[in-house]
């Protein structure tokens, strides 16, 4: 179903797109729009009481989507090393580890797709670098570590929240 929550979701792909300007100010404003859309398409789905299980996929999808279109410009362009690339995108090779867990163990059958805490921290901390990249801030490769452990806590964030729900 197509509700305002998921067109806020899918707007997020025309922000990426708008990335490809040269032009910093609209980068910024791409990468502000998307961080709002972000907010309030959860927001308004809760406060309207209109959130769907396409949304809960959607949502993150278009997170995933924005972050790795938008990264992926700045590691063509040498703004963003490849290590450093690898390491914004461990929250989501830790949900595919959760994934495979999943299908170990069974789980997939009536497992709902939910947030995580570490999740949208991951989100934030991706919005905060993409920015200061954009600037043409310089980030040490140390500093990527930090995806690296919310990653990390993010899969043991997963893994309680299954073992609670049983």
């Amino acid at each position: 179903m197509l509700n305002l929550s998921n067109i806020l979701s899918l707007s997020r792909a025309i922000f990426a797109l708008a990335f490809l300007q040269e032009s910093i100010w609209l980068r910024l404003l791409a990468i502000g729009l998307a961080m709002v859309s972000d907010f309030f398409d959860g927001f308004l789905a809760r406060r309207q009481g209109n959130s769907t299980q396409i949304g809960a996929i959607l949502d993150p999808i278009m997170d995933k989507f924005f972050v790795l279109f938008v990264a992926g410009v700045l590691f063509v362009e040498g703004s963003l090393p490849a290590l450093g690339l690898l390491a914004l995108f461990s929250r989501d090779i830790a949900l595919c580890l959760f994934g495979l867990f999943l299908l170990i163990v069974g789980g997939w059958k009536g497992y709902v797709c939910r947030a995580i805490w570490w999740g949208k921290l991951t989100t934030v901390a991706q919005f905060i670098f993409l920015i200061g990249l954009t600037v043409g801030w310089f980030f040490p490769l140390w500093s990527y570590w930090i995806f690296v452990a919310m990653g990390g806590l993010a899969l043991i964030e997963l893994v309680i929240r299954y073992y609670k729900s049983d």
